[in-house]
């Protein structure tokens, strides 16, 4: 009788696994990794950001493909990933393991290939450092099948704003920011500005996560807000 109930226990919690994993909506893609064992060499980028450690992400990041990247809207995003043992190149897999990496900078297509190559346009794929790469897959492997899906960034010590240097070749008309260490969603959708002899300005996306706002600012004290 014991076995029994023991057999249908395992039966139903096979049963809400697979339920669970339904539910979360994971997505077919591919991954690789640039950079160097430690992480470095993938600093700076595509969204803007210089160094990672400062700007709250440390080196489990990856560059997206160009649909990914969606011109610069999912910088500063999370992504869950999992390697996928039922596709081909599966071998190469660590079994069970996850890794969450954060958006910082574009993965460019090689036009050179055939579609652009794995950063090609319609193509979901994640070139990682190689520390977030060897988390879920071998080293050895160099290309791995993933599922992935998009999550809640976890960050501590709040938001970030770095006014960019040289952001214009009028800097006493234009204000550039890159925006950092955002929790949840990750990225930023809007963003507003107030100097303390001005109302809010809203701000619009320069390139990557850096936001212009084209007013007078200099000297004044600067509030944000997204």
């Amino acid at each position: 009788m014991d076995m029994a109930k023991s057999l249908i226990l395992s039966t139903v919690v096979l049963a809400v696994c697979q339920l669970a994993l339904a539910a979360a909506q994971w997505t077919p893609g591919t991954a690789t990794f640039y950079g160097r064992p430690d992480g470095s060499g993938t600093t700076g980028g595509a969204c803007g950001y210089d160094n990672l450690y400062t700007a709250g992400y440390g080196m489990l990041n990856t560059a997206l493909s160009l649909t990914l990247f969606n011109n610069g809207t999912s910088c500063g995003q999370c992504y869950l990933i999992i390697c996928d043992m039922s596709r081909p190149g599966g071998q190469y897999c660590k079994p069970g393991n996850t890794v969450t990496v954060t958006a910082t900078t574009l993965c460019p297509p090689n036009y050179a290939l055939p579609y652009g190559g794995w950063c090609g346009p319609g193509r979901s794929h994640f070139d990682m450092s190689q520390p977030a790469f060897e988390n879920i897959g071998i080293y050895q492997a160099g290309v791995i099948p993933v599922l992935y899906q998009r999550v809640k960034c976890s960050r501590s010590g709040g938001v970030r704003f770095s006014i960019v240097a040289g952001g214009s070749a009028d800097s006493q008309s234009q204000l550039l920011v890159n925006i950092q260490n955002l929790a949840g969603s990750g990225s930023v959708g809007a963003a507003w500005v107030k100097g303390d002899k001005t109302g809010w300005i809203q701000m619009s996306r320069n390139w990557g996560a850096n936001w212009k706002a084209l007013a007078g600012l200099v000297g004044q004290v600067l509030s944000f807000a997204r």
